[in-house]
């Protein structure tokens, strides 16, 4: 009878302990992705500002694939939107800096954030000058140092391969126009949501996070992490950066956020898998950018231990990736405007 009422005892522990965490999530802000498949399509077209005049279909998340995967949407046709948002590699890239035509570095030394569950963020690019993944997918594709492309060549390519175009008017009814090509990537990069064991926690299953994923997302909400990642994304947003102290490898890279000097917080889901870390891609490590982040953002010597009790929460934000089926492009013609890796 002892051993059950400790037991017991125990049990009653561990749930009040999560209550009180859910608890503590919730008046910061936090949201669960919905377990529940019809409130995950509500949450996810209430956060596409274009999900009404173009809706989520297999039409066009199947057009959209194809084009996120297409190369030739690059002057070199070699480079894809997949090239820096590898969905195989956490939807980021892997390396400091992003790298695009002619193996260019990008000027401003700034690191490919992942695509998955961009849909959930406010605001696209670190200084959050786009506010929706269509209006994003424009920029790369146009950009010297990444795609390199320009609309007009991005039509005349799309337009020289039959099986676009019947897909441009089967989609959307319409010729090929650029504007609809970044809402066809759009619609697709919409579906690349992963929901966790974080989110079934926060739903009330008590069991999803072990009892040191617990004590460390007791300390990530106590230690003021969650002044910044917040909401459905644990990001996502503009927020002020350098709150309290400056930031050591400032110096790398001329990025300095928008014209208020905010830079977008980027999401914690699958934060374990987008290594290296910042705006500019320095840290390695997940508990030294968490170390220093809580120096320059709270003020807060976080300790070894504290840190790696943060870091096992993250790794809880890991989620169930999406199956995607690598897409059979369609073949170019003799109009096809050719590959240019010279310019």
């Amino acid at each position: 009878m002892k051993t059950k009422f400790i037991l017991l005892s125990c049990v009653a522990f561990s749930s009040l302990f999560s209550n009180e965490i859910i608890d503590l999530a919730k008046q910061y802000g936090l949201v669960a992705m919905p377990s529940d498949p019809a409130e995950l399509r509500k949450m996810i077209n209430e956060a596409a500002p274009d999900s009404q005049q173009y809706p989520t279909n297999m039409a066009t998340y199947e057009l959209g694939k194809k084009l996120y995967f297409e190369p030739r949407l690059s002057k070199s046709g070699i480079i894809s939107c997949n090239t820096c948002h590898n969905l195989g590699l956490g939807g980021a890239d892997g390396v400091p800096v992003a790298t695009g035509h002619k193996w260019t570095p990008n000027p401003h030394h700034v690191n490919s954030p992942t695509v998955y569950n961009s849909v959930f963020n406010s605001v696209q690019f670190w200084d959050g000058r786009a506010k929706h993944l269509a209006e994003q997918a424009a920029g790369p594709m146009t950009a010297m140092p990444e795609m390199a492309s320009t609309p007009e060549l991005v039509e005349q390519r799309l337009k020289s391969i039959p099986q676009y175009v019947e897909e441009f008017k089967k989609v959307f009814n319409s010729e090929i126009k650029f504007d609809l090509v970044n809402t066809a990537i759009g619609v697709f990069e919409r579906t690349l949501v992963t929901p966790s064991r974080y989110d079934k926690f926060l739903e009330g299953d008590e069991n999803a996070l072990s009892e040191k994923e617990k004590k460390g997302f007791k300390l990530f909400l106590e230690t003021g992490c969650a002044s910044c990642h917040y909401g459905v994304n644990l990001g996502g947003r503009l927020e002020h950066f350098q709150v309290v102290s400056k930031y050591k490898y400032y110096h790398i890279g001329d990025f300095r956020g928008d014209k208020y000097g905010m830079i977008k917080a980027p999401t914690l889901r699958n934060i374990e898998l987008t290594a290296p870390y910042f705006h500019n891609g320095v840290y390695w490590s997940l508990r030294d950018a968490i170390k220093d982040m809580g120096t320059i953002q709270l003020g807060d010597n976080i300790s070894d231990e504290n840190a790696d009790l943060i870091v096992t929460f993250l790794k809880s934000l890991t989620g169930k990736m999406p199956k995607i089926d690598y897409p059979i492009l369609p073949p170019s013609t003799e109009t096809t405007p050719k590959p240019d890796l010279e310019h």
